[in-house]
């Protein structure tokens, strides 16, 4: 977030003026100590950089469906301890 903000050439105080969010808010989330997902949507949406929410939810590579048909195909298996003779 920093670089973005700088690479627009904002402080954080103007940045905070553009996102309605305070400058503690801005400086928690620069400095890693987080922030709440609306914070920080204000953010990227006021650095114009929207784009970078892609990342939070990657495009599914695998199908539930496709788990699922193929864990009915493979037969259940179970393991069992040896009994002991008392």
């Amino acid at each position: 977030m920093r670089a973005l903000r700088l690479d627009r050439g904002y402080d954080q105080a103007t940045l905070g003026d553009l996102a309605d969010v305070s400058v503690t808010s801005i400086k928690n989330l620069e400095n890693g100590r987080g922030s709440s997902l609306r914070t920080v949507i204000r953010i990227l949406r006021a650095l114009e950089a929207t784009a970078w929410l892609d990342t939070l939810a990657p495009t599914p590579t695998v199908s539930p469906i496709d788990l699922l048909r193929s864990a009915e195909a493979t037969p259940r298996r179970r393991v069992s301890r040896p009994r002991s003779d008392d």
